[in-house]
This record gives structure tokens, C-alpha cells and sequence, in this order.
């Protein structure tokens, strides 16, 4: 935020029980449902005395159901993590005959399937030839950085990059990723994304768009 649009103002807010709570139920529950729209409606009533809450950016890829449950329920901007950095994808392979190739380098392998998945659905909404996606895990980077490692999480991300094929455009496509951006630009030839600069590319297009006189 402060690089792409310092103008804003940017708060968080942080429930990291969900996370361990989805572990331990293996399931989006309805309660969790219902903790997601108490979570949005709570963000949205936010004010600094300027106005109310422009638009809300949540960070976790893997709450995809609920927070489109949010989107349908408030009347400002809503994202998710990925959208924005999967719509620039989408876009640079958007001329493709064959739908292109896009790379989708994750720290955590569960993700691979449904974020493919997501890939997919919004090339389908977007009325475009689905992209190949080539997806690959940099082992045992997100356990570094658990552990405070950060130079071995960042050097992990670096080589498995390194062994991506070529590919028309790459995500790396969890936030905590972007710490090894530039050094995965610096190896690689084809434009490289991260999920939280996409997305505030996004919220603020969004937000501007929403803003704007018709």
C-alpha cells in the first residue's frame, strides 16, 4: 500500500483463529461463514471522519467461499487475494491462440489445486481460453519462514523459480512470497506478479472506478 497508493489510508485486522480453526474443522463451515460476514460488516462500518470504508482486501487464499459471500453482502469493493495478480495473468495471455502459459509458484502445495481452480474460473467469467497452468512448490520455504529463517525461505523460492519452464507470465501467488520478488525478476525473462501489488492495483482501480462521476 505504501509503495502503490500511499495516499491511503490502510488498517488491519487480524483473526488468526480462523485459519487454525478451518484446519482443525477440514471444512468451510456455516460458522465460519458467519464469522467472514461479521468480519466484512465490522471492516466496512470502519470511518476516519473522511467517509466510510472505501474497499476490502483479505490476505488468506484459502477462504475463497466465504469471502465471495462477503462480496454478495456489502456494497463496496471487495477482494480477494489472488484476483487481482490472476486478472494481470490472464490478461498478458489474453491473445494467446492456445490460452497461454502461466506459471503459479506456491510455499504451500495445498493450495496448488484450488488456486488453479480459481485460475480457471475467472479465464471462463472473462470469456478466455483457459491457460495452461504450470504450477510448482518451493519445499520447505514456508516452514523457514515459520521458523524465522527468512533468508532460506527467500533462497528456496529463488531456486525453485529457477527450475519453472518458460512461461508466458509468473505469480508468485502467496503474499508472504513477495520478499523474493526481485530477486525472482532478476533470473527470470517472462514478467513476474505478486498477489499483494496486483491486488492493490485492483482495489484501488476499483475504488477510483466507484468514486468517479458516471
Amino acid at each position: 500500500m505504501r509503495e502503490l497508493w500511499p495516499e491511503a489510508r490502510c488498517n488491519n485486522l487480524l483473526d488468526d483463529s480462523l485459519a487454525s480453526d478451518l484446519a482443525a474443522l477440514g471444512e468451510l463451515t456455516p460458522e465460519i461463514f458467519e464469522r467472514f460476514l461479521a468480519l466484512g460488516r465490522y471492516a466496512a462500518q470502519a470511518s476516519d471522519g473522511r467517509g466510510p470504508t472505501a474497499g476490502i482486501l483479505f490476505t488468506c487464499s484459502a477462504f475463497g467461499p466465504a469471502i465471495d459471500r462477503v462480496k454478495a453482502d456489502l456494497g463496496i469493493p471487495v477482494l480477494a487475494p489472488n484476483e487481482g495478480a490472476f486478472d494481470e495473468a490472464l490478461e498478458i495471455c489474453r491473445l494467446a491462440a492456445d490460452g497461454g502459459r502461466i506459471g503459479l509458484l506456491l510455499t504451500f502445495s495445498g493450495s496448488l489445486a484450488p488456486l488453479s481452480a480459481e485460475m480457471q474460473a475467472i479465464a471462463a467469467a472473462r470469456g478466455q481460453r483457459p491457460p495452461d497452468v504450470i504450477g510448482g512448490v518451493a519445499e520447505g520455504a514456508l516452514a523457514a519462514l515459520q521458523e524465522g529463517d527468512a533468508a532460506s525461505h527467500d533462497r528456496l523460492i529463488v531456486e525453485a523459480a529457477r527450475q519453472m519452464p518458460p512461461v508466458d507470465v509468473l505469480v508468485l501467488g502467496q503474499f508472504s512470497m513477495m520478499r523474493s520478488a526481485a530477486a525472482v525478476r532478476a533470473m527470470r525473462r517472462e514478467p513476474v506478479l505478486t498477489t499483494p501489488q496486483s491486488a492493490v492495483r485492483k482495489l484501488r482501480r476499483l475504488v477510483d472506478a466507484r468514486r468517479s462521476p458516471a
